[in-house]
This record gives structure tokens, sequence and C-alpha cells, in this order.
């Protein structure tokens, strides 16, 4: 009996439903009405199992996956470095098919390969642009890795000003102006407590603490005004070799180096993307700032792929 042909248009399907350290496959083959299931490991040996599996059918093969954190990344690397075609299916789309077919928002990762191979079936699929392949790999890492300093930034800065701060020198509230300078948790860390300012005369101080604020306007002013704050400050007299002053100071020394390291980024990425011909017609858009950009180009990568047309 002679071997059936295959449509030009015949595929195997497979729908993969991801998960931290396991993936549940379910593949489709033209002309087979059972499926197959694999369960496959996050380990070399089983990607090159499945690899071996798919390329065993001699037909071209499209994967669907939901992203899942990025616990996908590395299959679906290799699966496109394999040459077969990667399809991503929405997590909003997969939830409302999943209701749909199975009138239920349950979710479990047997299901879920199956909707996942249904929504392919009816092209309900998105491509996936591999961020390693498609060169935009440094710049989400950069975007979310200052998404990340920027948070932890936030919420120390925060602790800062509804914790230490009113313990030991909630005058000094007042003083700064922005969450950006540097300068005013480099007083602090000097001049934690406003009983160590007030133990010195005001020309002491001024001097001992005029290198520590570094370029602002009013200089004098500014230290005038701190120094005859802390005279009258409310703030608990605890030592300056105290334990409670040492962890304040441990407190502001990370928030100097979150600073650090967000400037740092900051600077790399407009390196990075200085010459970027989408970089540079972002920035052209009043509002949109370099971290924006940044942002911007980390999410959508290449801006001329998205097909964008003016409208009449």
């Amino acid at each position: 009996m002679a071997k059936a042909k295959h449509t030009s248009d015949a595929r195997v399907l497979v729908g993969i439903d991801i998960s931290k350290n396991r993936h549940e496959v379910l593949i489709a083959v033209p002309g087979k009405a059972r499926r197959r299931r694999m369960t496959v490991l996050n380990t070399a040996d089983d990607y090159r199992r499945l690899i071996d599996v798919l390329r065993g059918f001699e037909q071209p093969v499209t994967i669907g996956f939901e992203a899942t954190g990025n616990c996908h990344r590395a299959l679906m690397f290799a699966l496109g470095s394999a040459g077969f075609e990667l399809k991503l299916v929405s997590s909003i789309a997969l939830a409302r098919t999943r209701e749909a077919l199975h009138n239920s928002w349950d979710k479990n990762d047997p299901k879920d390969a199956q909707v996942i191979l249904r929504m392919l079936e009816i092209g309900a699929v998105q491509v996936f642009h591999d961020p390693l392949v498609a060169g935009t790999c440094d710049i989400q890492e950069l975007s979310r890795t200052y998404e990340m300093v920027a948070r932890a930034k936030t919420e120390l800065w925060h602790r800062i000003l509804t914790h230490y701060l009113p313990l030991y020198f909630p005058e000094a509230d007042r003083f700064h102006r922005s969450s950006r300078g540097d300068w005013f948790l480099a007083f602090l860390e000097v001049f934690p407590s406003p009983h160590m300012i007030s133990a010195m005369d005001k020309d002491a101080f001024i001097a001992a603490a005029w290198p520590v604020i570094g370029r602002r306007v009013s200089k004098a002013a500014l230290l005038a005004d701190i120094y005859e704050t802390s005279t009258a400050s409310v703030g608990l007299p605890v030592p300056p070799d105290s334990d409670a002053i040492r962890m304040f100071r441990l407190v502001l020394a990370q928030g100097r180096s979150l600073i650090q390291q967000r400037n740092a980024i900051e600077e790399r990425a407009a390196e990075l993307l200085s010459a970027h011909p989408d970089y540079l017609l972002l920035r052209s858009i009043p509002g949109i700032g370099p971290v924006n950009a940044l942002a911007v180009l980390a999410e959508a990568g290449d801006l001329r792929r998205l097909r964008i047309t003016a409208s009449s």
C-alpha cells in the first residue's frame, strides 16, 4: 500500500504548558486522531528528547505556548534554534478560551495544553520574537534591572521617611526635595542625629558639612537652617555609637548604593542606545525621556516590525 502523502500545509501542532521545572506537551499529528502527551523537564537531555521526537515526524512543526515569567525562555530558545515555528498565546485569550471550551476557570497543566493546541488550530496566536535572537536581550535586561533597582530604592526611601526620620530627626523631612538626589542621604549618613549637630558650634558644623552636601544652591543658608533646626529637634537622643544609629547608617548606605546603581544603568542605556534610530525617534516625542524610551524598546523591540501606518 502506498504511503499517504501530506498536503503542503499539513503541520504538526504542539501545545506546551510552561511551568518552572517541567512542561506539559501535547502533540497533534495530521492524520492521527490520537494525540501524544509528553512531560519535559527543564534539562538539556529532555530538551533534546523533545526535539528528536518532533523532528521524527518529518513535517513542519508549529509550537504554541503561554509566556510564564521567564520560565519559557530557555526551552523556546532551544526549540527555535532547532528550526521550529514558535507562536505566543495571550494569557487573557487563553483564559477566555479555557472558559469557553471547558465551562470552567480552573487551571491545570493538561487542560491548558489542550486549549493552547485548540488556539493553534484556529490561528488565535501571536508571533514570538525571542529577545536573544532579535537582539533586544540586553535592552530588556537593562530595563528590567532598572525597574527592580528603582522599586527597591522607592521602598527604602519610604522606610527612611516613615521610620527612621520620625525617630531620630523628624524635622529633616522638609530639607529633601527629590528622591533622585544623593546629597540628602550622604548628609544623614554623616549626621544621622540632630544631637550630633547641636553638639558642635555652628561654624564647625558648616565646615564639616560643606563638602558633604555637594553643589547645592545657597549652601550656606541651607546649612545654617539645618543647624538651627537641629538645636530644637525632638528626635530621640540616641548615642552616636549605638546600634540604632548603626542600623540607620546601614540603610542610608544601601539607599546611596541603589542611587549609584540606578545612575550606572541610565548611563549604560544612554551609551548603548545613543545611535539607535528607534530610541532617537522616541526621544523626539515630548514627554518621553531616556528611561521611558528604554522601556518601550525593551517591550516592543524593533518598532518597524509592527508596521504602524499613519491614519488618513
